[in-house]
């Protein structure tokens, strides 16, 4: 007998729709307020620095985010069992490195550091361990689209840590909001994609 099909929950819906929207609103709104920051060179995380005149609205953003993806572990069951955990940890992560803040503009928090890389590594790798091999879950489930979906979010990380490395990049910002945007997108887009299939695999023939 076929176990019945696991589905997306209403909470993962309403993470798809905040999740894509306070990505790009926290950072735009952060960077607006401080004139001075430069967006294309300095990082997110130094607009939650200490010395940051935004740091409590854009650490309030870090948060909201590590919530929603705590939310999208729990309710997108669609999503295998590993891939969920996977999820849940980046959100854990995100939460470390907001409260771990860059100390100022200048230098950096290793423990910042650490969590940074974990959330961003755990935020590619979260579609191969949300693999379903059931024909009845959507292509983009499948191992075809699991592992095309983490080869993308794995190349975009990895141009995003070459330039966080290289002391002399000018673009590490910019490639930070790349990644950061794809990653939140391409989970959206994920479970909508879920849901929208199964709908279609309740109604009637």
């Amino acid at each position: 007998m076929q176990k019945p099909v696991q589905t997306i929950q209403w909470p993962a819906l309403v993470a798809a729709i905040l999740g894509p929207i306070q990505v790009v609103v926290g950072f735009n709104l952060a960077q607006a307020l401080w004139p001075e920051f430069d967006p294309i060179a300095k990082t997110i995380s130094d607009l939650a620095a200490n010395d940051s005149p935004v740091q409590v609205l854009m650490t309030s953003f870090f948060y909201f985010g590590a919530t929603l993806s705590l939310v999208v572990a729990v309710w997108a069951r669609s999503f295998s069992i590993p891939g969920r955990i996977t999820i849940a940890l980046a959100g854990l992560a995100t939460y470390g490195l907001a409260y771990f803040a860059t100390p100022s503009q200048d230098s950096f928090s290793v423990e910042h550091r650490i969590f940074a890389i974990i959330s961003f590594v755990l935020s590619a790798a979260w579609p191969l361990f949300s693999m379903r091999f059931d024909k009845r879950y959507p292509w983009i489930l499948q191992p075809a689209g699991a592992i095309l979906g983490t080869f993308l979010l794995t190349a975009s990380a990895l141009i995003f840590l070459a330039s966080w490395t290289d002391p002399a990049s000018t673009m590490t910002g910019f490639w930070e909001r790349v990644i950061a945007v794809s990653q939140t997108w391409y989970m959206a887009l994920v479970i909508w994609i879920c849901w929208v299939s199964e709908r279609k695999l309740r109604s009637p023939r």
